[in-house]
């Protein structure tokens, strides 16, 4: 939150403007370059395309698994179930559902995320007993150096790909007064951490209740929020209903960030395809456009739904790869652009398919991604190459 705060910012010093009326963050790019030939936007448009379907599987994938874990029922029909509830309230409300839906969310992830491990730690007797439980299982659970160098370095780069991220980017676009961006940073920022530590405390609290993967349903670790939240809540009707709060956050995460994701997929195809290339200096009725909007939510749900089925990855890899592919394509071309002058659209080209390359060729060389999260090399190289480029070519942004 804070990088995209100053990214913004550092934009309005500099131009002594307000923020642009982009629509879009492709829209971005091609007003600051003059691409009259729309070559920027048709490959952040394919660049969108992959990596956001995959994250969207991703959030799918997680809402079917703690569905279908809480309620007993098959994974396919916890699938079906998840992806149909954001679908149709998409469908139905689009960003000013998500909008409102994302502040009643908001508060359930409070709930589920500093409420509950606030009253784990209270049950098990404080950090201290919770450090010797954890000590006592393996010294590594409390080393955070046991990881490694490499892992350490790909956690740590994980907020590398913040500023590349169109579903985040894109609400700060829409705020209606820029000079409240500073407060609105301060805020998300705050909640950004305290919630970043409650789930790193649920973890640990779980690790030390149930030390073994085996007691887990189906042995999956990423249960664990839910196994350990059912046994250390009480069994009558207030823990009933806590427990049911808990699958709520949970919901609520998932849910937050895949209507996000679907929003961008069709403002991508209806202002970025639709309107600004297929039907370049044409008037389409605001009604054509809410209507291909829902149809593009429809079908790249549908297509999300597939991948999540077929998915066979563990959910938190496979959102890292789609965050890391739209952090090393969008983001550091995203930072050049608002503040270094000499960034040329051939730079920026380059940092898009840069970015995107190494992120699929690193995640798919198994010797590359043993060593290093994707996204850190991906987004260097990306810096690097749009640099480089830049350079090398005449190019003036007007």
């Amino acid at each position: 939150a804070e990088m995209i705060q100053f990214i913004y910012i550092g934009r309005k010093l500099r131009t002594k403007s307000e923020l642009s009326d982009s629509i879009t963050l492709l829209d971005f790019f091609e007003s600051e370059f003059n691409d009259k030939k729309h070559i920027i936007r048709l490959t952040g448009a394919v660049i969108i395309g992959i990596f956001i379907t995959a994250y969207v599987a991703a959030q799918f994938n997680a809402g079917a698994k703690s569905l279908s874990t809480a309620l007993d029922i098959s994974l396919f029909g916890a699938l079906c179930i998840s992806a149909g509830v954001i679908l149709i309230y998409m469908v139905l409300g689009g960003y000013i559902a998500v909008a409102y839906n994302d502040v009643v969310r908001a508060i359930i992830m409070i709930i589920g995320l500093v409420i509950f491990p606030a009253y784990g730690l209270i049950k098990i007797g404080g950090l201290t007993p919770l450090i010797d439980v954890l000590k006592a299982l393996n010294p590594a659970h409390i080393n955070p150096f046991s990881l490694g160098a490499g892992v350490i370095i790909g956690f740590l780069g994980i907020g590398l790909g913040s500023p590349g991220q169109p579903h985040i980017v894109v609400r700060y676009m829409s705020i209606s007064d820029p000079n409240k961006l500073r407060s609105s940073t301060v805020i998300g920022t705050f909640w950004n951490v305290v919630m970043g530590w409650g789930a790193v405390f649920i973890g640990l609290l779980g690790r030390a209740a149930i030390p073994l993967a085996e007691q887990l349903p189906d042995g999956n670790s990423e249960m664990i929020y839910l196994a350990y939240s059912s046994l250390i809540l009480p069994d009558h009707i207030l823990g009933r209903i806590s427990y049911g709060l808990l699958i709520g956050g949970i919901f609520a995460a998932i849910l937050s960030t895949a209507d996000s994701q679907l929003l961008v997929v069709a403002s991508t195809f209806v202002r970025d395809i639709y309107e600004k290339i297929i039907n370049k200096g044409k008037e389409i009725a605001e009604s054509k456009k809410l209507m291909l909007s829902r149809i593009v939510v429809i079908l790249s749900g549908i297509l999300a739904l597939a991948l999540a089925y077929i998915a066979k990855d563990l959910i938190f890899w496979l959102v890292l790869f789609a965050w890391g592919g739209l952090g090393a394509a969008f983001g550091p071309t995203l930072i050049l652009t608002l503040f270094w002058k000499r960034t040329t659209k051939w730079g920026v080209l380059a940092g898009f398919i840069s970015g995107t390359l190494v992120t699929i060729i690193w995640k798919s060389t198994p010797a590359l991604k043993a060593m290093m999260y994707e996204l850190v090399p991906a987004f260097f190289i990306s810096l690097l190459l749009t640099i480089l480029v830049s350079y090398l070519t005449s190019e003036t942004k007007n």
